[in-house]
């Protein structure tokens, strides 16, 4: 990986990317940068913000444009050695191993009893994953799984963390949980980039929030200010 000069700690920053799906212009000159800040990307179905992480998490291809990470050229680098940058992910849909334990999933990882993100820590940061350590992925709640998939990447311990849905299929009370479980992650330093639906969780989390539209950045606004309009939820993400 090469390291681009200039480049500030910890700045993530994706220019001008373009990503096809057979015929289909799916990203369209996309670009964002982020430094330590947790940052929200919002949009309806289809919009491209799964394409997005996909291919910055290295699982689809990119035709044209570049992903750099603390100055390191990531563009067309394999999954792998992007988390191995420092990059974690939380797909959508958690792909969760339903015949593998709780602690199997977590132990795989292989993270040290030193690093700030070990087993007991995930335990410790989600109690009811410590009740549910000898149960199958299979036997697990929806919210539970959630919790699995974000304590597995963590165990990485990614100075970036992107999550992709996290709060898709689950119940407002669970939501809630999450978005207050998250918010201590976050105020303990964890930089997080987040993809979701729901408006309210993403500014509950997040300062700031990017709107794709169309496979492109539409909006770059403060959280508190699309929370607070009506009149851009509706432009946007048409929910109200």
């Amino acid at each position: 990986m090469t390291q681009r000069e200039g480049a500030t700690d910890h700045e993530f920053k994706v220019t001008d990317l373009n990503v096809y799906y057979g015929r289909v212009h799916v990203l369209q000159d996309v670009s964002l940068t982020m430094g330590r800040e947790p940052l929200g990307m919002v949009g309806r179905n289809g919009m491209g913000k799964s394409t997005l992480v996909k291919a910055i998490a290295g699982f689809i291809p990119v035709r044209s444009g570049s992903i750099e990470f603390e100055g390191n050229d990531l563009t067309g680098r394999r999954a792998y050695q992007i988390n191995h940058a420092g990059i974690g992910y939380v797909p959508q849909g958690r792909r969760i191993f339903p015949s593998l334990s709780v602690h199997e999933h977590l132990t795989m990882v292989g993270a040290k009893k030193t690093d700030r993100w070990n087993v007991a820590a995930i335990y410790e940061l989600f109690p009811r994953l410590a009740e549910r350590m000898s149960n199958g992925g299979a036997q697990l709640s929806g919210g539970e799984q959630q919790m699995l998939a974000i304590g597995r990447a963590l165990l990485s311990n990614p100075r970036l963390l992107i999550m992709d849905e996290p709060s898709e299929g689950l119940a407002p009370a669970v939501v809630d949980h999450l978005a207050e479980v998250l918010r201590s992650v976050v105020n303990e330093g964890q930089s997080v980039l987040l993809i979701e639906q729901n408006l309210r969780f993403a500014t509950e989390l997040c300062d700031r929030i990017l709107v794709m539209v169309n496979g492109r950045i539409a909006a770059d606004v403060p959280a508190s200010e699309i929370a607070n309009s009506p009149e851009q939820q509706n432009r946007y993400l048409g929910v109200v």
